[in-house]
């Protein structure tokens, strides 16, 4: 069974930058993409970016364009999510998220693995 460990979640003040790293146990078969959601208390979880694991092709939110980044590293089997300008609705759970096959990325029914999420709180 394939699991995602996250790290990089913390608490910093508007404006500030963190940087959220996943990395998977071991590779399956298929990469699909993979992708990064986040959760705040009371609302659904929602998606953030994703990438394509063959090509780089990624994917973001119109809420982070131009503020998150999202990256992988195919030989570490591990993916980053540079966050910049961060504001107060930012703050949430965020996961990351595996999808075998390439499918919808801002769907998160369609991804087969998860993480086991990690805080960001974003301070005005």
């Amino acid at each position: 069974q394939v699991q995602l460990v996250e790290s990089g979640g913390g608490s910093v003040q508007t404006g500030g930058s963190l940087r959220l790293s996943c990395v998977l146990s071991e590779r399956p078969f298929t990469m699909g993409h993979m992708g990064w959601f986040r959760q705040a208390p009371g609302k659904e979880r929602e998606f953030v970016a994703a990438i394509f694991w063959s090509n780089g092709a990624t994917k973001y939110a119109d809420s982070v364009k131009r503020r998150f980044t999202i990256s992988r590293d195919v030989a570490k089997n591990a993916l980053y999510l540079q966050m910049n300008s961060l504001k107060p609705e930012d703050t949430a759970v965020y996961y990351c998220a595996l999808d075998e096959e390439p499918g919808l990325p801002e769907r998160p029914s369609l991804y087969d693995h998860w993480g086991q999420g990690t805080q960001v709180t974003v301070s005005s």
